[in-house]
């Protein structure tokens, strides 16, 4: 099973990813951003964009790269990763339900104004323009489609303890 947990920089995903894998027996932690840096690695580069998820190897490597460590470890991938682009979301879906992969998918939630102060004053990565600019496309996507995908779990009266919690309590539910 994959538990992903999507949502924009600043919800969470990151922290409660870790203390989700916690919670949930035989479980790890795949950050599928990951592939993107080998992505990002090749050299000479790949064609230019704002985003390697834009690129079209991405998003079947994610699931291969998903599905075969599970194949090889079983129990359940925690996967933390944004994906904004509703065609993107349903590639990677599809390509996990051909392979009979189970995903719960949850949506770290948190206002604009708290996702704002989240970016601003993180002390481990700094306040960042690339993830302050994927706030408007989080909130079209919320609005549009996303939050109609996914278990949303809204972060910003939570702590990343209490989100996990819960998370990990509706999976096992």
């Amino acid at each position: 099973m994959i538990v992903w947990l999507n949502g924009t920089h600043g919800a969470g995903k990151t922290t409660t990813s870790a203390l989700v894998q916690q919670l949930i027996p035989d479980s790890r932690v795949f950050d599928a951003e990951k592939v993107g840096e080998t992505l990002m690695d090749i050299s000479p580069g790949l064609p230019e964009t704002d985003d390697f998820q834009h690129w079209p190897p991405w998003r079947p490597l994610v699931v291969e790269t998903a599905r075969r460590v599970l194949d090889y470890t079983g129990g359940t991938l925690v996967m933390p990763m944004t994906v904004l682009v509703e065609r993107y979301w349903r590639e990677i879906s599809a390509g996990l339900a051909h392979h009979g992969v189970p995903v719960r998918h949850f949506v770290l939630h948190a206002d604009q104004d708290t996702l704002r102060r989240r970016i601003e004053g993180d002390t481990v990565m700094g306040s960042s323009s690339f993830r302050l600019a994927r706030l408007e496309p989080y909130a079209e996507a919320a609005r549009t489609w996303l939050h109609g995908e996914a278990e949303v779990v809204d972060t910003t009266h939570l702590t990343p303890a209490q989100a996990a919690r819960r998370i990990a309590e509706a999976v096992r539910a």
